[in-house]
């Protein structure tokens, strides 16, 4: 997977922004999530909330969309567009709806895409209506800032609307999320 290209930018309360790691997070690190000393990444910001960021972790968590993607996709949160960059890339891929809920994150991170496959909706992942007739062969959604057990039913929710509508699908950080809710667990 490749990293973004974007600039750094703000609008309301969101910001994308270039970051470049000078510590290692002992934390991070044992959970896996660690992010390489000196490197840059991009990360979108909602006040003081990391949304996304293109670190290895990320791209690790969303190399199952990436891998699944063919014909048609549905993007269920655009962030900094790093799913959306990469199945582009894809020869197989036809076209991809992103549906983003933040106008503001479209305004800073849409025109970076202006591949002629992509189509853009601001709408709720829950409210968003696909055409009649509209099969997918990926969808995707990563619309939570946090890895939470909390998020496992709107996952399910998301899961139950669009899986007669497409051949595959997942959310971001599932399994962790479900790891949560066991007893015992984090």
């Amino acid at each position: 997977m490749e990293n973004v290209c974007i600039p750094e930018a703000t609008s309301g309360n969101w910001r994308v922004e270039k970051f470049t790691t000078d510590r290692m997070d002992f934390r991070s690190l044992a959970s896996g999530r660690g992010v390489p000393i000196g490197k840059t990444y991009t990360r979108l910001m909602c006040g003081s909330t990391l949304v996304m960021s293109d670190t290895p972790a990320e791209m690790r968590d969303h190399s199952y969309a990436v891998h699944n993607a063919k014909g048609s996709c549905l993007i269920n949160g655009l962030g900094i567009g790093m799913v959306l960059k990469n199945i582009l890339l894809k020869p197989s891929v036809t076209d991809v709806t992103v549906v983003e809920l933040s106008q503001d994150v479209i305004d800073m991170v849409g025109p970076h895409y202006s591949d002629p496959r992509v189509t853009i909706v601001c709408a709720s992942a829950f409210d968003y209506v696909p055409p009649k007739g509209k099969k997918y062969g990926m969808v995707w959604h990563d619309i939570w800032s946090y890895i939470c057990g909390d998020n496992i039913e709107e996952m399910k929710k998301l899961h139950r609307k669009y899986g007669r509508k497409t051949e595959w699908q997942g959310s971001w950080c599932r399994e962790e999320c479900e790891r949560a809710n066991r007893p015992g667990r984090w």
